[in-house]
């Protein structure tokens, strides 16, 4: 890995790790994704490499661990401008988010039409 390299411990079903990575791809950074064994108690890499056990956490380049969704948000939001296509992006990702939830209840379409 880079030392430039943002690393993000994470796994694909927790929802904070989800908003971690939208708000990555929202700001176009590159990253590097670990994921994670879902039982906290069998994160020992993860324990090792950051000293902790939950997740999302971030590892900046310059070393710093940043734990927690809001604190990666914050940190994210502070550190890197947001591109001219941000806005664009999440329009994007709402959109697939509302046809993945129409596909899977197709009721809702009723009510949100």
């Amino acid at each position: 890995m880079s030392p430039a390299t943002l690393e993000l411990w994470q796994t694909e079903w927790c929802p904070g790790s989800h908003r971690v990575r939208q708000q990555l791809t929202e700001l176009g950074l590159t990253y590097v994704a670990d994921h994670v064994p879902v039982e906290a108690g069998e994160r020992t890499e993860l324990d090792a490499r950051t000293a902790q056990r939950t997740i999302p956490v971030l590892v900046t380049p310059d070393g710093q661990i940043v734990r927690d969704e809001q604190a990666i948000i914050s940190y994210l939001e502070s550190q890197y401008l947001e591109p001219a296509g941000a806005d664009a992006q999440r329009e994007k990702a709402a959109t697939a988010k509302r046809k993945e939830l129409e596909q899977a209840c197709p009721e809702l379409i009723a009510v949100t039409h």
